[in-house]
Formats: C-alpha cells, sequence, structure tokens
C-alpha cells in the first residue's frame, strides 16, 4: 500500500473528516436555512467543550505552575489551529499584563501562514522540530499542541521535540480521546461531531479550539492574581479604549469618583492594580507595589478584609 493510500484511509477514519448527516442538502438550502443549520450545530460546541472541563482543568494548573518559576506557554499548530493560537497569545498582553514572550504562537509556515495560507507546511515533520529548537525549549516550559485531525504532522513532530526538552506538553483535538494516541501530559478533546461543510475544520473545530484556549489562559491569569473580582486589573493602557476602561475599573474598584481614579492612577504609574491597593488600603504607590509582591500579586491579599 502507497503512503498516499495509507494517509487516506487514516483521514476516512478520522471525526473531523466525515460527512454530517444533518447538511447533506446543504446545496439545495435556502440562504436562512443555511445560516440555521450551521447555527444549530455551532450550539453543540459549548456542550462538547463542557465534557473536557476536568482536562482544561488539568492543563491550567500545569500552566499557572510553569509561568510561575520562570516557564512559557508555547502554542504550536498550523492553518486555523495555528492563527487561532497566535490570536490568544497576542491578546494576552493587553488583557493581562503579560510580557509578550511569555505566551507565544508558533505556526506552520511561519509569520506568512497568519496571512495567508502556506500549503504543505503543515506536513513539514522537521520544520517542526526545528521550530521548538528555535524557541529554546527548556523544562520550565509547557508546549500545548492544537489540531482538530490530532494528525498533523508539524504539530505532532513540534509536541514531540518538546516532549524530548522536557516540556510539559498539552494536547488540543476535536477528534474522540477514544482515538488519542500521543504520549502528552494532558489531552483535550472536545467531540464536536462532523463539521456542517465536510472537513472544514475551521467551523465547529475552530470554534471549539477558541473556546478552549479562552478558557486556559483567563483562568491561568485569574489563579496567578491578573484579575480582581471579575475585573482585569494588570491591562496594559495601550488605547483610549484602554485607558478609559482603567478609570472605571478604579472607580468601580473603589468607589471613587472619575477624577480621583484619573489621579491615583497616575500616581501609580497607570498601573491599575496599584491604583486601586493604594485607594483601599490607603497607602503610597511604592508601599501599594510592596504589600502586592508580598501577597504574589493579588490585590484582596494587599489590602484590609471587606467587611
Amino acid at each position: 500500500m502507497t503512503d498516499s493510500h495509507i494517509l487516506h484511509d487514516a483521514l476516512a477514519k478520522l471525526m473531523t473528516e466525515q460527512r454530517n448527516p444533518s447538511s447533506m442538502d446543504l446545496d439545495t438550502r435556502s440562504t436562512e436555512g443555511i445560516l440555521r443549520l450551521i447555527n444549530a450545530e455551532d450550539k453543540l460546541v459549548p456542550l462538547a467543550v463542557e465534557h473536557e472541563i476536568p482536562y482544561i482543568a488539568e492543563a491550567v494548573d500545569i500552566v499557572v505552575h510553569a509561568l510561575k518559576n520562570g516557564g512559557r506557554l508555547i502554542y504550536v499548530g498550523a492553518g486555523t489551529s495555528g492563527r487561532l493560537g497566535i490570536l490568544d497569545a497576542a491578546e494576552c498582553p493587553p488583557t493581562f499584563g503579560t510580557e509578550p514572550g511569555l505566551i507565544r504562537g508558533v505556526i506552520a509556515g511561519g509569520q506568512a501562514a497568519v496571512f495567508r495560507s502556506q500549503e504543505g507546511a503543515e506536513d513539514d515533520i522537521e520544520k517542526g522540530r526545528h521550530d521548538m529548537d528555535a524557541q529554546e525549549i527548556t523544562p520550565r516550559d509547557v508546549v500545548c499542541g492544537i489540531a482538530a485531525s490530532r494528525r498533523t504532522p508539524f504539530v505532532v513532530a513540534a509536541v514531540a521535540r518538546a516532549r524530548e526538552l522536557g516540556a510539559k506538553t498539552i494536547f488540543l483535538t476535536t477528534n474522540p480521546r477514544s482515538e488519542f494516541d500521543l504520549e502528552v501530559d494532558v489531552a483535550i478533546c472536545p467531540e464536536v461531531g462532523p463539521e456542517v461543510l465536510m472537513g472544514s475544520t475551521r467551523m465547529k473545530s475552530g470554534a471549539a479550539q477558541k473556546l478552549v484556549l479562552t478558557m486556559l489562559t483567563t483562568t491561568v491569569m485569574v489563579k496567578l492574581g491578573k484579575i480582581y473580582q471579575n475585573m482585569m486589573v494588570d491591562l496594559q493602557r495601550t488605547n483610549q479604549k484602554l485607558v478609559e476602561r482603567s478609570k472605571r475599573i478604579v472607580m468601580l474598584a473603589t468607589g471613587l469618583s472619575y477624577k480621583r481614579a484619573e489621579e491615583l492612577l497616575e500616581s501609580a504609574g497607570g498601573h491599575v492594580k496599584t491604583a486601586i491597593v493604594m485607594a483601599l488600603a490607603g497607602v503610597s504607590a511604592d508601599e501599594a507595589r510592596k504589600r502586592i509582591e508580598e501577597a504574589d500579586g493579588f490585590v484582596k491579599g494587599a489590602v484590609p478584609p471587606g467587611p
């Protein structure tokens, strides 16, 4: 049997490559009928993700430990999966004030593949291994492979290389756990079923991956003290919207006026968390920073307990 036949047979068995019985008449439906069908299938995605919460929780704990001990979270994927990893990584610095290198994304085909499909890049096993070496992966790091099919050669090779280098490994796929056969620390396998358009994993699979990645990093940041109550208190004030949001957060957290919140933020060098501690503990900016450090980054540990 040729390599092509082996690949064909392997793909034919994947859940993500099956035909969806609900959409066999997709090409004859009305515009609204197509949209309603896609919407109905999309509603299955959060339920599939819900079943994986115990595994997502394991992944969160692994990442929190890594980031607390000098490690990084590295996403690696191809195509849509790679772009989703890059998107999640790119959103962490402005949202949570993380250093740009702390959470990063690697995509098959490099930067050009973010904007335009690089055909064949996902099959490059050696490049997958090389890219992990280029990232200088260490045992302190966590590498999260993202591949709807589970079989993407670039991703599988990268995760295997990361494991060889001692890193903890996570793998996110939308094929069944019963068929998962890779050696990783945690597998996350939301089963979203066949796509409305056969094999188009940018649809339900992509939606599931986006949900999981957002859950993962948001929960990690909560566990690292980047959130106070349900507000982002380490955000970077990189545009006017975020400048105004920072003032609103201080006002909501402290009950202070707009003007006073603005003054405190100026004294705190624009750092929301510091301004909140200054207000709630009645201390200077330097003392607030000291308290935050002693509280391991958590506002609640840096201020007097509430009534």
